[in-house]
């Protein structure tokens, strides 16, 4: 099992998750000929996917999955709450799911818990093959005894580092923008993403990957910083999924 992520930020989004012959985008905010120019750096096209899952209805994360489901024949899954929100009805056939409810994509089993944040079903999803999991989650508030639960044991976990709290506060933002950011329905900033990962069980974890980092409000450096020191490893074990780079493939495998 592998997973790479094709961009993340408020520019657009995708995480693309692999195992046997099954290949899902998680959320698709990239166009179709932005998307085929990203998959090709990790040597795949458009036609080498089978499907996308969507978390929410923001742009960033919904804005092109209609045309690439059209384009490309992808299965396209999301909550109910999400399709309606996002205003797909006879525009796009989508399979609906409970955000509380597991189910089969190919080769993969797909997890999918909701979240707080200013959407009307938001959902992340744990990804497993039956041997590894994979815990993605991005674009949630505050945390829930729920996601720690669904988190626990991951063999790996693409998680949001937003932004610093401080740089936010002393940022450029409107007061407005602020306040949804670092609301309990915005972002997770860096401090809360670490207290986040040092609640659950860690040992079985062989990546860990700090995602949705702001432009304006976060960087590189203190994101790594914040969830290094809940791991107690080195700042150049945690990675980084960058918006214009987001990050090459990851094999989950026995040591």
């Amino acid at each position: 099992m592998r997973f790479a992520s094709l961009g993340s930020g408020s520019k657009g989004n995708a995480l693309l998750v692999e195992s046997g012959r099954t290949r899902v985008l998680i959320d698709c905010g990239f166009g179709p000929r932005e998307l085929a120019t990203r998959l090709a750096r990790l040597g795949l096209a458009p036609d080498d996917l089978d499907a996308i899952l969507v978390t929410h209805e923001h742009g960033d994360h919904v804005g092109g999955v209609t045309r690439a489901a059209g384009r490309f024949s992808l299965s396209v899954h999301m909550s109910h709450g999400t399709h309606a929100a996002a205003g797909l009805a006879g525009k796009l056939e989508a399979s609906l799911f409970d955000s509380h409810s597991t189910f089969a994509l190919g080769d993969l089993q797909v997890h999918p818990f909701p979240v707080p944040h200013d959407a009307r079903e938001p959902t992340q999803f744990v990804i497993g093959d039956g041997q590894w999991r994979l815990g993605v989650l991005t674009d949630a508030g505050c945390i829930t005894p729920h996601m720690v639960e669904m988190l626990n044991g991951c063999d790996s976990l693409v998680l949001e580092c937003n932004h610093d709290l401080h740089m936010l506060e002393n940022g450029s933002y409107p007061l407005s923008l602020k306040r949804r950011v670092g609301g309990r329905l915005g972002h997770l900033d860096n401090a809360v993403a670490a207290d986040l990962l040092g609640r659950i069980d860690r040992r079985r974890l062989q990546h860990v990957v700090a995602a949705h980092l702001s432009e304006q409000n976060n960087t590189s450096e203190l994101a790594r910083t914040a969830l290094a020191g809940a791991m107690g490893c080195s700042q150049e074990w945690i990675g980084v999924a960058g918006q214009v780079e987001g990050f090459g493939w990851r094999e989950i495998r026995t040591s």
